[in-house]
C-alpha cells in the first residue's frame, strides 16, 4: 500500500521536509476554500521551482471552445473551464538585494507546512541560507474566512536569524494568469480597470465570452517586532500587476510582519459599480478587527461545522486523519448558501475536469450535505437542477428527444452540456437516473414533502420523457432494450443494455409515475396546472408502465448474475489479481483498446445499483454479485471503493469495508493514483464519509425509517458520528460491546440492530 510523505496526526495535515517533487502534490493537499473562492497552497514568495498556480471563484467560469479532431452532431460547443482568477496572495521580498526563493537559495535548513482542520488555519514556516552570511526565517499563517466569504488573511512573519537583512517588500495583485489546461492557450480575462487608494488596490478584471465581473482587492500593511505599525506602502503599476511596496531593515535578531488581507468581490453578488466601496467597506472591517480577532471568527465558524459533522475514531489516527481531511474539504469546497453554485469534481483546488458539477453531487455529495447540514444546503443542490431544467430539455432536443424531454448534462456550468469526450457526452445517461434518485433520496431522508410538488415532479416527468424515448422494443428479445450507452464503469463504452442504466431508467418510469398518481390524489388543483405546462398527455403513463414492466436485463445463462451489459462474458474474464502491478494504473499503461477488451471495472456499476437500491435485493443476491464483480474491479476511479465499502459492510466482511475506506479517505493524502498534484477529489470525498456512517455505521433508510446496523473495524476502539435525520440531531456512539444511539424526539422511531430505540 502506497504510503505519504505526510505525517499522521488526527487533527492535522504535517509536512516536514522541502523537496521539490512534492511541491504542486502539497499545493493541492494545503488547499485552501470557504466555499465563495479558493485557492491553491502556493508560496506566498518568489518561487521559480515546478509550481500550479490556482485561485478560483465560486460560479465563474469560461466557454472555452471544444477541441476535437470529428466535429459530430449535437456536440457541446464548448467545454466550461474553472477559471485561474487574478492572484492577491503575492509577497515577493529580496533581501539584501537577493530574491527569497526557496528553490535558488544556498540552503533551506528548516521547512514545515501544517493545515489545521480544527481551525481552518494554514501555517508555513521555513529557515533558509540566503548567502554564507544571511539565514532568515519565515512563518506564514494564511485563512479564507469562514464567516466572510471575500476575505482572505495572510501573516506572513520574517525574521533575520544571522546578519542582517535589507527588505524590499513588494505585496501584489497579479492579472498575468492563464489555465493550465486551456485547450486553444486562448486569453480567458480583459481586465478593465485598476484602482489604487492608501486603503486597498483593486484590478477590475472582466471574463471574454461570459462577462463575468471581478474585482480582486488586497492591502498590506507592516509591523515590527513590539507591534507596532510602520508606514504606509507605495504603489507601483506595471501592466495588470499592482504592487504595494515597502523598504525596511532588520538588526539580528529581529522581526517584522506583513499582513495582507485580500480577495475577490464577484459581480454576480455585487454591481462592478460598486466594487471599489466594497473594497473599502471589507478592507476597514478587516484592519479594524486584525487577524486575532479574524482568526477567532472563523475558528469559532469551523467549530461550528465540526460540532455537526465530525466523526470521531478511537485507536487509528490514519483512519481520523483521512476522514476529518475530506470533511474539512467538502466543507470548504460547499456550503449552500448560493444555489447558484455548486460541488466541481476538484473544487478549489485544480483545474482538471472542468464544470461546477457532475452526476458525483446527486450521486455521492447529497447524503452528506442531508446529515450534516439544515435540509435547506441540500434542497439548494436539488433547485439547482431543477433552476436547469429549460437548458437541460435543450440538450435533449439537440440530440433529437422531443416532448419536453430532459438530458441533464454530464459536465455543466448553466445547465448546457459542456463535455467533451463523445463517449461520455452522448452515451453516460445514467446521470438523469442519479438526480432522479436524489429526489427520492432527499425527501425519504429529510421528510420535506414539499420539494417534489414544488420543483422535483417536472424534473421527474422531464427525465422519464428521456428514457422513454431512449428505449426501443426488440422484438427477437421481447423486450424494451438501450443501446449505445455508457455505464459508471468507463471501461467499457458504446454497450448495450448496462444493467445499471436500464435499472435506474425502469426505476425512474416507475417512481414518477407513483408521483402523478400522489399529486392527482391529494393535489389535484396543482396538478391539473401543470397538466397545460408539461403539455401532459394520460396514454404517457400507460407507455411508461409498459416500458418497466418489460424492460430487458442481461443474465448469466448458467448463474443467478446480472450482468454489466450484453457480451460481458465473451471476455477473457481474468482477475485483478493476475495483473502486472508495474502496469497498475491501466489508463497510464495500456492502451484504450485493450482496456476496452479487458473485463476490467474502472468502479462500481452493477454494484452501484445495490448500493442505490439495497432494500430491492437480499443480503444473498448482494453476496453473489459483489463476489463476481469485485475481483474484476481496479477501483481506478476516485468514486468506486466508498461503494465498495458501503457493501462490504453490508455483507459483514469487516477487514475488506476497512481496506475500501482506508483507501477512499486516504486516495489524496497517501496518492494512491499519483494524480493529486493535479487537484483533490472532492466530490469522492462525501463518499468516504458514506463508507463510514452508511457502511461501518449501517444508516439507511427502509420502509420510511431509520435503521442503524454498525460493525466496528478490529482496529478501532470506538468511533462516533452524528446525522441531521429529518430535523431531529442523532448521536451514534460504536464500540466493541454496544452502540449508543441518542436524540431528542419522542415521535421519531429510529432502529439499531432491529430493534427499536
Amino acid at each position: 500500500m502506497k504510503k505519504s510523505y505526510l505525517k499522521i496526526d488526527p487533527w492535522k495535515i504535517i509536512e516536514t521536509d522541502f523537496d521539490p517533487k512534492k511541491v504542486k502534490s502539497s499545493e493541492s493537499i494545503f488547499s485552501l476554500g470557504n466555499g465563495a473562492m479558493g485557492q491553491r497552497a502556493n508560496f506566498e514568495e518568489s518561487y521559480t521551482g515546478a509550481t500550479f498556480q490556482g485561485s478560483y471563484i465560486g460560479g465563474v467560469y469560461y466557454p472555452d471552445k471544444t477541441k476535437v479532431g470529428w466535429w459530430k452532431n449535437g456536440y457541446p460547443e464548448y467545454f466550461a473551464k474553472v477559471l485561474n482568477a487574478p492572484s492577491w496572495i503575492g509577497i515577493h521580498i529580496r533581501i539584501n538585494g537577493q530574491p527569497l526563493d526557496l528553490n535558488n537559495c544556498l540552503e533551506v535548513i528548516h521547512f514545515r507546512r501544517e493545515l489545521d482542520m480544527k481551525t481552518g488555519i494554514y501555517t508555513r514556516s521555513f529557515q533558509v541560507q540566503l548567502d554564507p552570511k544571511t539565514k532568515v526565517g519565515v512563518e506564514v499563517k494564511r485563512f479564507l474566512s469562514m464567516e466572510e466569504g471575500a476575505l482572505g488573511v495572510i501573516n506572513y512573519q520574517l525574521t533575520a536569524l544571522e546578519g542582517t537583512a535589507d527588505l524590499y517588500i513588494d505585496s501584489f495583485i497579479d492579472g498575468h494568469i492563464t489555465n493550465q489546461d486551456s485547450n486553444w492557450d486562448d486569453p480567458f480575462w480583459e481586465h478593465q480597470k485598476k484602482c489604487c487608494t492608501e486603503k486597498y488596490i483593486l484590478l477590475h478584471s472582466q471574463t471574454l465570452k461570459t462577462k463575468f465581473d471581478v474585482g480582486t482587492y488586497a492591502n498590506s500593511q507592516l509591523f515590527d517586532g513590539k507591534g507596532q505599525k510602520l508606514g504606509s506602502f507605495e504603489t507601483l503599476e506595471n501592466d495588470y500587476r499592482i504592487s504595494q511596496v515597502k523598504t525596511h531593515y532588520l538588526k539580528e535578531g529581529e522581526h517584522c510582519t506583513i499582513l495582507k488581507f485580500g480577495g475577490y468581490i464577484n459581480g454576480m453578488n455585487h454591481k462592478s459599480a460598486n466594487f471599489e466601496g466594497k473594497a473599502h467597506e471589507l478592507i476597514t472591517k478587516a484592519t479594524e478587527k486584525g487577524f486575532d480577532q479574524l482568526a477567532e471568527e472563523h475558528r469559532l465558524a469551523w467549530e461550528n461545522i465540526w460540532n455537526q459533522s465530525d466523526i470521531v475514531i478511537q485507536g487509528d489516527d490514519e483512519a481520523q486523519q483521512g476522514i476529518r481531511f475530506n470533511i474539512f474539504q467538502l466543507n470548504q469546497t460547499y456550503n449552500g448558501r448560493d444555489a447558484r453554485l455548486n460541488i466541481g469534481p476538484k473544487g478549489f483546488t485544480g483545474e482538471k475536469y472542468g464544470g461546477s458539477t457532475y452526476w458525483d453531487t446527486e450521486a455521492y455529495c447529497l447524503p452528506f450535505y442531508m446529515a450534516t447540514k439544515d435540509q435547506a444546503v441540500a434542497r439548494n443542490l436539488l433547485k439547482y437542477r431543477y433552476d436547469q431544467l429549460g437548458k437541460a430539455i435543450q440538450n435533449a432536443e439537440k440530440l433529437g428527444f422531443s416532448n419536453g424531454a430532459a438530458l441533464y448534462p454530464m459536465v455543466t456550468m448553466n445547465g448546457e452540456e459542456c463535455h467533451n469526450e463523445w463517449e461520455i457526452t452522448f452515451e453516460e445517461i445514467h446521470r438523469n437516473g442519479a438526480i432522479a434518485f436524489a429526489i427520492y433520496n432527499y425527501e425519504r431522508f429529510t421528510g420535506d414533502t414539499q420539494y417534489i410538488p414544488e420543483m422535483g415532479i417536472e424534473v421527474l416527468i422531464a427525465i422519464s420523457r428521456f428514457w422513454a424515448q431512449r428505449v426501443n422494443f426488440s422484438t427477437l428479445k421481447k423486450a424494451y432494450v438501450m443501446l449505445g450507452v455508457t455505464g459508471p464503469n468507463e471501461y467499457e463504452n458504446n454497450v448495450n443494455n448496462n444493467w445499471y442504466t436500464n435499472y435506474l431508467a425502469q426505476w425512474c418510469l416507475r417512481f414518477t409515475a407513483s408521483q402523478i398518481q400522489k399529486l392527482q390524489n391529494e393535489l389535484p388543483d396543482l396538478w391539473e396546472g401543470l397538466t397545460d405546462k408539461l403539455n401532459w398527455k394520460e396514454d404517457e403513463l400507460e407507455l411508461w408502465n409498459e416500458i418497466a414492466d418489460q424492460m430487458y436485463f442481461p443474465k448469466h445463462p448458467t448463474q443467478e448474475l446480472f450482468l454489466q451489459q450484453d457480451g460481458f462474458l465473451d471476455k477473457t474474464l481474468t482477475s485483478v489479481a493476475e495483473l502486472n502491478t508495474e502496469e497498475r494504473p491501466i489508463n497510464q499503461y495500456w492502451s484504450w483498446d485493450r482496456i476496452l477488451r479487458s473485463p476490467y471495472i474502472k468502479q462500481a456499476d452493477v454494484l452501484q445499483g445495490f448500493y442505490l437500491f439495497g432494500d430491492h435485493f437480499t443480503k444473498e443476491e448482494l453476496e453473489r454479485h459483489f463476489d463476481f464483480y469485485e475481483p474484476f474491479t481496479v477501483h481506478e476511479s476516485s468514486l468506486s471503493p466508498c461503494i465498495h465499502a458501503i457493501l462490504a459492510a453490508r455483507l459483514g466482511r469487516k477487514d475488506q469495508a476497512y481496506a475500501f475506506y482506508l483507501q477512499t479517505s486516504r486516495l489524496d493524502l497517501d496518492d494512491y493514483n499519483s494524480e493529486v498534484e493535479e487537484g483533490l477529489h472532492i466530490t469522492s470525498m462525501a463518499g468516504t464519509w458514506m463508507s463510514v456512517v452508511e457502511g461501518l455505521g449501517g444508516v439507511r433508510v427502509i420502509n420510511d425509517e431509520l435503521h442503524i446496523d454498525p460493525i466496528l473495524p478490529n482496529s478501532w476502539k470506538e468511533y462516533r458520528f452524528k446525522i441531521n435525520f429529518r430535523g431531529t440531531l442523532i448521536e451514534v456512539l460504536v464500540t466493541d460491546s454496544q452502540t449508543d444511539v441518542r436524540y431528542k424526539n419522542a415521535d421519531l422511531k429510529v432502529y439499531c440492530k432491529g430493534k427499536l430505540v
